[in-house]
């Protein structure tokens, strides 16, 4: 059985889910329809003519990339030009083209994770250079028969339900007694038609953040017995966990700015990196950022970095950094296709484990624009 277009959207915004995104971003859905079966997902950094050929060529009904194709509304489709000419390529083979950008940059696990990891900056005092998301947390109240209560309690759990700061599985629980009458069409669990049932339960109490608020709804749904759950969602006012842009963190062991770039060079299979600083000079704090990183400059400084590995940085904010007494790598804005084979191992895993026949695939194109002679 192969997932429909929606089920895969599902799963890939379980990883990046789209209220992380930067406001007035494009991401989503960008072209063509989510309503049928996908055999085949091809995962890309850009769309450009040469993947939309390879999707051609894999039989692929959807693209899943990181850099829109549509940036602001057409105000006309004019397939005389390089953009129509894609965009007809795209209807005319029935691909849809579904974009996560910057919603996989703030995600845990996504592209800046995945960069941080590959530099060696240390997970777990790593932190966000800029906050962009800070999940609302909403208490879950449900209430369960007895019997059930712990089948209900670790499901919760599992999706992701009773986390406050550090500690994990909190729940409150409280015995009760729960009253109903099944009415006329009903199948009861407990009770008969027309008759009052009076039910031994328990009111489970738990924190749940927005980001898993879904998916700890429908893993309830689906461990409770009843055939209609009584829950409650109250909104609260205290913050839960944030979100963010970048990350920033030690390395194991100090380097120089040198030795620093040819790790970068290495880790992201690039020809040639521009650097900003004295190869010498001392590097141990290290932030990243992928895209383009210019207006994070001073987020980096105030994180106290000593290099800033992004891309596209101009003459003007070099100048900037380096007075400021800031490093910069700029490896290109390029360096972001290592989203391509993590993306696809991991929507590929979680289609696995549904038991569908569906597919997910790193796109072999390169896309970067730029040539070094």
């Amino acid at each position: 059985m192969y997932a429909n277009g929606q089920t895969v959207i599902q799963l890939m915004e379980q990883l990046a889910p789209k209220h992380y995104a930067v406001e007035n971003d494009r991401i989503g859905l960008q072209l063509g329809t989510l309503q049928k079966d996908i055999t085949k997902v091809l995962i890309a950094l850009d769309v450009t003519d040469d993947v939309v050929e390879e999707a051609i060529r894999l039989g692929a009904e959807l693209i899943i990339a990181h850099h829109a194709i549509i940036y602001r509304p057409l105000a006309k489709l004019d397939t005389s030009t390089p953009a129509g000419k894609l965009y007809e390529k795209l209807i005319k083979h029935d691909i849809a083209v579904y974009i996560s950008h910057t919603n996989l940059d703030v995600a845990e696990g996504g592209i800046n994770d995945w960069m941080a990891d590959m530099l060696g900056i240390d997970g777990e005092k790593r932190a966000a250079l800029e906050d962009v998301h800070t999940d609302k947390l909403n208490k879950l109240v449900v209430f369960v028969p007895q019997d059930h209560h712990e089948q209900v309690l670790q499901a919760l759990w599992k999706a992701g339900a009773g986390e406050i700061g550090n500690y994990s599985c909190c729940s409150f629980n409280i015995e009760g007694t729960g009253t109903f009458v099944p009415g006329d069409g009903t199948d009861p669990f407990i009770g008969e038609q027309g008759k009052l049932a009076r039910v031994p339960e328990m009111r489970i109490e738990t924190i749940v953040p927005q980001s898993v608020q879904k998916r700890v709804v429908q893993a309830m749904l689906k461990a409770h017995p009843y055939e209609e759950v009584a829950y409650d969602l109250y909104p609260m006012d205290l913050k839960g966990r944030t979100f963010g842009l970048g990350r920033v963190g030690k390395l194991a062991e100090a380097t120089t700015l040198g030795e620093f770039a040819e790790r970068v060079k290495q880790v992201f299979d690039v020809p040639a990196v521009r650097i900003v600083g004295e190869q010498g000079q001392a590097v141990r704090k290290v932030a990243v950022l992928g895209g383009s990183g210019a207006r994070y400059v001073r987020h980096a400084l105030f994180a106290g970095a000593d290099v800033l590995v992004t891309g596209d940085i101009d003459y003007h904010t070099a100048h900037d950094a380096l007075a400021a007494g800031l490093a910069i790598v700029d490896a290109g804005h390029n360096i972001e296709k290592i989203m391509k084979p993590r993306v696809a191992e991991w929507l590929g895993q979680q289609l696995a484990e549904r038991k569908y026949a569906t597919v997910a695939v790193a796109s072999d194109i390169s896309t970067e624009v730029f040539r070094f002679v």
